[in-house]
């Protein structure tokens, strides 16, 4: 499947994949450290930035994004890929080491590893942003008040753990995306249905947000014992890090992409 994205550096290949409602944008704090070590490749996931939607008749499942995602490596004759993704986009790296077709993968704060209630807080925040972003979207007003540092930065605070390192510049155009993506709805009413994925058959790093607010740290808990090591602790980071401390996000997701012999 053809989809938006943003390519840079050279070296073993790395997707990125950002959460729902993003795009590829939100690893700009990280890209260009990245891109030193990496042919880097930022994708907009279908329905989401710049990405057309799945075809009609295709739910909107987590599986059917790293499908997705699986068909626009092979679009760039990109074969067994390093792969880092952020919550939803967390999900899909696991979900892809699950199948065998990465060569790693590096998941922050991934979805799925939730208790019914955690699940239900998960989305009622992100209906409320979305909603927030889309009343913004439809004035001119609401999208100079959002994209502020008093009021973007606020709900920005959610999301990371510092809301004033964030640029306002992408701030309002993260809110653009929030507003504008089609597949956010079916994207997130699919997270009912949301399972850790099978057992990974790649390496696999996972790492979390100390103070990830969406959430929370005791996920990360559960994500240790379905994959049977350490999670990684992101001090001084919220559930989206990459603003909030980049050099360590950058190295993280390196650490987690560099190659790696049995035993």
């Amino acid at each position: 499947m053809e989809l938006a994205f943003e390519r840079r550096g050279s070296g073993p290949p790395l997707i990125l994949v950002h959460g729902i409602g993003h795009h590829w944008q939100a690893w700009l704090p990280v890209l260009d450290r990245l891109a030193a070590s990496r042919d880097v490749i930022a994708v907009d996931l279908p329905g989401f930035g710049d990405s057309p939607p799945l075809p009609a008749g295709t739910p909107y499942t987590a599986e059917a994004l790293a499908d997705a995602v699986e068909s626009f490596c092979a679009l760039l004759d990109v074969r067994e890929p390093h792969v880092a993704g952020n919550s939803l986009g967390g999900y899909i790296a696991l979900e892809l080491a699950s199948r065998g077709v990465v060569r790693t993968a590096t998941a922050i704060s991934p979805a799925g590893f939730w208790s019914r209630g955690e699940l239900l807080w998960c989305q009622s925040v992100l209906r409320s942003m979305r909603a927030s972003a889309a009343s913004a979207a439809r004035s001119a007003f609401g999208a100079r008040v959002l994209s502020s540092e008093a009021a973007g930065f606020a709900g920005a605070s959610l999301l990371v753990a510092h809301p004033s390192r964030l640029d306002p510049v992408a701030l309002a155009a993260a809110t653009q995306a929030l507003a504008s993506a089609p597949g956010f709805y079916p994207t997130l009413e699919s997270f009912s249905c949301m399972m850790p994925p099978g057992p990974p058959k790649s390496p696999i790093t996972i790492a979390w947000g100390a103070h990830d607010r969406l959430l929370p740290r005791r996920q990360a808990v559960r994500a240790a014992k379905w994959s049977g090591q350490r999670v990684k602790l992101l001090h001084g980071c919220g559930h989206v890090p990459m603003s909030d401390d980049p050099e360590l996000v950058a190295r993280v997701i390196i650490e987690g992409s560099a190659p790696r012999w049995p035993a």
